[in-house]
């Protein structure tokens, strides 16, 4: 029988997010000397923002092939899948929430064992003492000491808006009022398919300052695309004249825009890296939200509804600047700015949904883990207001410059450095990348 290696390092991961249970999950799985402790406020892990939905019709926005826990083996979830579905294929659209169930059944094997630690908690404090350890104050009053800590603190939560809401869900409207949306991404998606399942006759409106929608997924073979063919460190323009070229040798080959997209990704964060700062403020302005709306697909069946409804007349979008909302006794007014407009223009609404995306600054509305790092120096927020500054590794860079040994960010929350890191195939490399790395540092007895 073999011998259990002695468990020589511990790790703490603050979240339990998809982030948070990636990472845990390789730990657990590359780092046999290692304990993990996942802290998580909510009653269950593995859901987030992103799946914590229980809507049916809250699909996932990427296929069933392209989720897997595992880089090395992309059929691990669809034969988690096939245990309940033969039906489903590779090329499938499952539920978020059915994909939430999938995060929750992967730390299912160390649940029982001396490895793994659940706390549900709010972290507070961190700091690093002894040390090269950390030490974590939970809300609870308990204190954790371990070698190491990784954040996972997923995207910045929004702020609440006096007259806005945070899901339609949570509302008791009348099925002909009118209502509207903040947002016309994924997230307003969501908002829509729900009211149109619930029955709703009324008009719906959806407001972004650009009023894109994120494109349909379609069949498609990524163009062969290496980094040596990237104008790296190119100002933003010409690497979108260079990325429009990519798009015509696609189209001549057969191909459509997908295809020089989805052969662009894996160099997404090489491209960032390489920009100087002035050059990310401008792709932020100026190209950031039409990548987003090609990169973010909806599935063909939620893109069906949303045409419908937008055909006929039902679903109305929105160009402009949002300015605030007023409440009034039967309801809000909506008062934004049309696009080129120097005046406002009001709409009486009965509700609006607050579904503004996710590029929030993380400052604003941060919570006590957050703010005291930041408050304690042992952090700082990038220039350009993403996320903490880290190293490419996510290794967490003091606001005296000092890039620390002993605590890391993941996800979201490394975005600042990485930019593209919230969608599930680069959060798993990212994660199984880091547990590798410790798994092959010296272990504290």
């Amino acid at each position: 029988m073999t011998a259990t290696p002695p468990l020589r390092r511990h790790v703490l991961v603050i979240g339990g997010g998809a982030s948070g249970v990636l990472m845990a999950y390789h730990l657990l799985r590359a780092a046999p000397e290692t304990r993990v402790t996942l802290i998580e406020r909510g009653p269950r892990i593995g859901l987030g923002l992103a799946y914590a939905t229980e809507d049916p019709d809250h699909l996932l926005n990427t296929r069933v092939l392209n989720m897997s826990a595992l880089p090395e083996d992309p059929e691990h979830f669809l034969r988690w899948l096939w245990q309940a579905n033969r039906s489903v294929s590779g090329a499938s659209f499952v539920s978020r929430a059915t994909y939430g169930r999938y995060l929750e059944s992967l730390l299912a094997p160390w649940a029982a064992g001396p490895r793994l630690r659940l706390v549900q908690a709010e972290a507070v404090r961190l700091t690093e003492a002894p040390p090269g350890r950390v030490t974590l104050t939970l809300d609870d009053g308990q204190t954790l000491i371990a070698d190491h800590a990784i954040l996972a603190t997923g995207h910045p939560r929004p702020e609440a808006v006096r007259g806005l809401q945070a899901d339609v869900r949570l509302l008791d409207l009348d099925p002909g009022v009118p209502v509207a949306i903040l947002g016309t991404g994924l997230s307003m998606v969501d908002q829509v398919t729900t009211l149109l399942k619930s029955g709703h006759r009324g008009p719906i409106f959806a407001l972004s300052r650009r009023g894109l929608l994120p494109r349909e997924h379609g069949p498609g073979t990524p163009l062969a695309t290496s980094l040596g063919e990237v104008p790296l460190g190119a100002p933003a323009s010409v690497l979108l004249h260079w990325l429009r070229r990519q798009v015509r040798r696609a189209e001549i080959a057969g191909g459509t825009w997908r295809d020089a997209i989805d052969g662009l990704r894996p160099h997404v964060q090489g491209i960032w890296s390489a920009l100087p700062e002035p050059e990310r403020a401008r792709a932020l302005r100026h190209a950031a939200a039409w990548w987003e709306v090609h990169r973010h697909r909806m599935p063909p069946e939620t893109a069906r509804q949303i045409t419908g409804a937008r055909q006929s007349g039902q679903l109305q979008i929105l160009r402009g600047a949002f300015d605030r909302v007023t409440p009034h006794p039967c309801g809000v007014w909506l008062q934004y700015r049309p696009y080129r407009e120097t005046g406002t223009t009001a709409l009486n609404l009965a509700a609006v949904i607050d579904c503004r995306g996710v590029r929030r600054d993380p400052e604003i509305g941060a919570g006590p883990l957050l703010r005291h790092l930041l408050d304690d120096g042992l952090a700082q927020i990038d220039p350009l207001r993403l996320g903490l500054v880290t190293d490419r590794s996510g290794r967490i860079v003091s606001r005296a410059g000092t890039t620390s040994r002993v605590l890391q960010a993941i996800g979201p929350a490394a975005r600042a450095a990485l930019w593209e890191i919230t969608a599930i195939p680069d959060i798993r490399s990212q994660t199984a990348r880091i547990a590798a790395e410790l798994s092959h540092s010296p272990a504290r007895s």
